[in-house]
């Protein structure tokens, strides 16, 4: 009986790291049976809207997501399906008419800002990691992002963060990192965490009956050796 793919959820605060967190395990294994996933693939679109009408609306509440078109594309992979993933425009807020198409894989990574807070993508996932990072740094590469990648202005990156992301942080965010199996202090680039990681999906494929996954390279194992020496995950068992 064919198996079902990992299920792997990366999830935390704006800028936190966590999609450098997701794109360097989905780097460590195989690239052949590995998928990525974003969830801001999945923003709703918001066809006849103005510009002016586009930037009032929050980006930032679970309520953005059409979330039920993301559970229908977990389930078709989980069931082995190719799916076609949407491509979303951040400069227009929406949808481009191109897809990226995702065949049939071992191992589907999904990071997102509010992958905990809907209990069906919950159900959904095998591995559940939150990527911690402090408010001010997680702001910083907020407003770097933004500036370079969207041509935003920094005025608008702050009305916003003030007006809707830290407000959304805290109320949603924040209070689902209960539900992670794993968090990772100190953001994305946690080089001991990401292997500790990558030995519990592991040892997940190989009870799932999965192909081996070799482990990393000698030079990311060397990257591991050069790092501080505290850093760690931490077990969430509240």
């Amino acid at each position: 009986m064919p198996h079902r793919p990992l299920m792997i959820g990366i999830a935390g605060g704006t800028g936190s790291g966590k999609t450098t967190v997701a794109r360097r395990v989905a780097a460590a294994l195989a690239d052949s049976s590995v998928a990525f996933v974003e969830m801001d693939s999945y923003y709703r679109n918001h066809v006849g809207l103005t510009m002016q009408e586009l930037h009032r609306v929050n980006w930032d509440h679970p309520d953005a997501f059409d979330m039920d078109l993301f559970v229908e594309h977990l389930d078709a992979m989980s069931r082995g399906e190719p799916i076609e993933k949407p491509m979303y425009d951040y400069t227009v807020h929406a949808r481009r008419i191109e897809t990226v198409r995702i065949p049939k894989v071992d191992v589907v990574v999904v990071d997102g800002i509010l992958l905990f807070t809907d209990e069906r993508l919950r159900l959904r996932l095998d591995v559940k990691v939150f990527v911690d990072a402090d408010a001010d740094i997680r702001l910083v590469r907020r407003v770097k992002r933004d500036m370079a990648s969207r041509g935003r202005p920094l005025e608008e990156i702050l009305e916003q963060y003030v007006n809707t992301v830290r407000p959304m942080h805290l109320q949603f965010v924040e209070p689902s990192k209960r539900w992670a199996d794993v968090i990772v202090p100190r953001g994305g680039h946690n080089t001991v965490a990401i292997e500790m990681i990558l030995a519990k999906i592991r040892q997940r494929l190989a009870s799932n009956g999965a192909p081996h996954i070799p482990m990393v390279s000698e030079e990311r194992r060397k990257h591991s050796a050069d790092a501080p020496p505290h850093t760690a995950t931490r077990e969430h068992t509240a």
